[in-house]
């Protein structure tokens, strides 16, 4: 029997990677271009898989990680669809029906954050896990919980960026989030870095480098406090370009055992390998795509069988 074929799509605010393969060491097939106006860019994700499976063989289904905000509740009208996001014209946007109407397979679909975990999980960081966090810190900051194996998503996917963080003595920066103003990402995420020190993250230098290293590990173990407490997960996984700053680790993990103050006072918790780097870098979003899409096929053939219910949270 020959290895299932997955398309996988990565939808982020600025660009769209779409992919044909199985995991991240089995692509046959890669495109990336520019996130624009909503028809014209998701027909351009069709077209590539529609051009491969006329080459190479059809797809047993597609995964999409999707910015957000993602309506995910399986059974509701508009699973699938995209909520009030940010990204102009984007709002109420049928991704994942749009995709399934045009290639006929079997398509899943979550937040791109949940779709890095999911990768990473699968083939990363958090490989042989079944309860962990996933952390983006990029110009933003997103977090996916995996717990028992499964992704944590209710009324909503979770909003870790949003959750709210202490601030340190003497720092007046009013932050950067235009909701909550100095929730975590709007003291943590890149955007906010660079508002505060004037210049990007990854061009800072020097004793400069040094002072934002020092706040954003403080700001980043406050709101790891929160997440140990809340999830009780067995490793952090954090990716993003603001993860990959020299020296943030290290500095990282004392914050966070200082910021647990010994309770519980499991060693875990000071271990090298409970908060780490990201794995998959580039590769962690449609990574998690060929997760989604391995989850909708194996969705398919159980609703397939007589007297089965519906799939839950695809489109098939």
């Amino acid at each position: 029997m020959s290895a299932p074929r997955f398309g996988a799509i990565e939808s982020g605010g600025t660009k769209f990677v779409c992919l044909v393969g199985s995991s991240p060491d089995r692509i046959e097939a890669e495109i990336r271009f520019p996130t624009g106006e909503p028809a014209p860019t998701l027909a351009r994700a069709i077209a590539f898989f529609e051009e491969r499976a006329a080459a190479t063989g059809p797809l047993d289904a597609v995964g999409i990680a999707s910015f957000g905000p993602l309506e995910l509740r399986p059974g509701h009208a508009k699973f699938g669809h995209l909520a009030a996001t940010p990204k102009p014209g984007w709002s109420g946007v049928d991704v994942a029906g749009t995709v399934a109407a045009a290639l006929g397979v079997p398509v899943g679909i979550d937040t791109d954050v949940n779709g890095a975990a999911l990768g990473e999980g699968r083939w990363g960081a958090a490989r042989g896990l079944d309860t962990y966090v996933y952390l983006t810190v990029g110009t933003g900051i997103g977090g996916g919980a995996v717990i028992g194996g499964k992704v944590v998503s209710g009324l909503v996917h979770t909003e870790m960026g949003h959750l709210a963080v202490p601030r340190i003595a003497g720092d007046a920066f009013p932050g950067s989030c235009p909701f909550h103003g100095d929730c975590w990402e709007g003291l943590a995420g890149g955007e906010a870095m660079g508002a505060r020190w004037g210049t990007p993250a990854e061009e800072l230098t020097g004793a400069t480098l040094r002072e934002a290293l020092r706040l954003e590990a403080a700001y980043l173990a406050a709101g790891l406090r929160n997440i140990v407490y809340t999830t009780a997960p067995q490793r952090i996984v954090i990716g993003g370009g603001v993860a990959e700053l020299p020296g943030l680790f290290s500095l990282l993990r004392a914050e966070l055992s200082a910021a647990l103050a010994g309770y519980p006072g499991l060693p875990e918790h000071a271990a090298e390998d409970f908060v780490v780097p990201a794995r998959l870098g580039r590769l962690a979003g449609p990574a998690g795509g060929l997760v989604l899409a391995a989850g909708a096929a194996t969705a398919a053939k159980q609703h397939a069988r007589p007297g089965a219910g519906p799939p839950e949270g695809t489109y098939a």
